[in-house]
């Protein structure tokens, strides 16, 4: 077999001349094959000006980060660190506020609270405007007040703070059934604890001089106190259980009634003691009266006037949640012409808020006309005072 017919170097000839030829042709093919090599390798090396060149002493994704950030002048990478403000939600904020209030034990704690802070008020009052001006309050408070200064003319000192329970006491064993139980028990401890207020605040200075500034925020300081026990679901017992049981018997007002009996007060204490303390007295009272009946809303009537879309959802979850009667009536929109539904209902004016929760809850789009009733015929449904 001749010398180029091999395929393995076990078959290169012996001879010279055949050798040297052979040694000659494979240096050629070795030098032909590195070649390539070489030109690939040079030209995938960077040269040494090249700023991305390696160095044996840098990372090796060195270059790699440098390659894919560019050439040009080192940037630095700004990170904010401020977190997102979060989005407060008002009307989800105040449904939990209202479920939260709705336990039963958070509702106890708030009319204690309340009741602490009316005795309080209450017995400032008395001890910085009512006394100090020679007034009269209203209710049984003033009624206990009387009786002091009229003892007080035979000699006989009957506190206004004893007269405050002695009177009171009647007035609760009458209306225990008529009105809520703890409704009484929270009642009397704001009589109570309004007499023994009363016993730090004896000798404080009025803190105004003139006395029908004494009249003014006297009156309206003590109808405050007397609103602050009321919405909180307590009074300052007195003439206010009188009321109240009239009140969920008949379902009207009678403070106008309760005024008119202060002034029969009110004159045998002018008789007495002069009637320029009495028309003082008058006014003093008047400005307490409507205090109460500006923070107190229990017992005021509002008509709505609701048109939707969606009366069978609004209807339905409105008569769930509360227990007053409606009507509804199917209209026409007097500009798109489309049919409307017109429900119309009676409620107190404490329930407002709770009425427009469930009525945009099931119609957004629901427009909701508000009404102040006057005069109220027929029946009515009241919710319980622990509501």
């Amino acid at each position: 077999m001749s010398a180029l017919g091999s395929g393995t170097p076990s078959d290169v000839p012996a001879s010279g001349a055949s050798a040297s030829a052979y040694a000659a042709a494979e240096s050629a093919a070795s030098a032909s094959a590195a070649a390539p090599t070489a030109a690939s390798a040079s030209a995938a090396a960077p040269t040494a000006a090249s700023p991305n060149t390696p160095s044996p002493h840098r990372h090796p994704l060195h270059g790699a980060y440098r390659s894919r950030r560019g050439s040009g002048p080192r940037r630095r990478r700004r990170i904010n660190f401020r977190a997102p403000m979060p989005r407060l939600d008002v009307s989800a904020e105040m449904e939990r506020l209202r479920r939260f209030r709705r336990i039963t034990v958070v509702r106890r704690l708030w009319t204690l609270t309340s009741v602490i802070v009316s005795a309080l008020l209450q017995a400032y009052t008395i001890a910085a405007f009512v006394r100090p001006a020679g007034l009269l309050s209203s209710g049984f408070t003033g009624l206990a007040l009387l009786i002091e200064r009229i003892t007080g003319l035979f000699g006989v000192h009957f506190s206004t703070s004893l007269g405050m329970i002695a009177l009171n006491i009647p007035v609760a064993l009458i209306c225990w059934r008529s009105i809520s139980r703890r409704f009484v028990v929270f009642s009397l401890l704001q009589v109570a604890l309004s007499s023994f207020f009363l016993h730090f605040f004896t000798g404080t200075r009025p803190l105004v001089a003139d006395l029908m500034l004494q009249v003014v925020f006297g009156g309206f300081l003590y109808g405050f106190s007397i609103a602050v026990a009321l919405r909180a679901g307590a009074s300052t017992a007195g003439t206010d259980f009188i009321s109240l049981m009239v009140s969920n018997r008949t379902g009207r007002s009678i403070w106008g009634i309760i005024f008119a009996g202060n002034c029969v007060v009110l004159g045998i204490f002018g008789v007495l003691f002069g009637w320029r303390a009495a028309a003082y007295s008058i006014i003093f009272q008047f400005i307490s009266t409507k205090a109460i009946e500006t923070f107190y809303h229990r017992y005021d009537r509002l008509t709505l006037q609701i048109t939707t879309k969606r009366p069978d959802e609004v209807l339905g979850a409105y008569h769930e949640a509360f227990r007053h009667g409606s009507s509804c009536a199917e209209v026409i929109g007097g500009y798109s012409r489309e049919r409307y539904w017109v429900i119309t209902t009676v409620i107190s004016s404490y329930e407002l808020d709770d009425v427009l929760h469930v009525v945009r809850g099931e119609d957004e789009r629901a427009v909701v006309n508000t009404m102040r009733t006057e005069n109220f015929y027929g029946g009515f449904y009241r919710g319980p005072l622990d509501a």
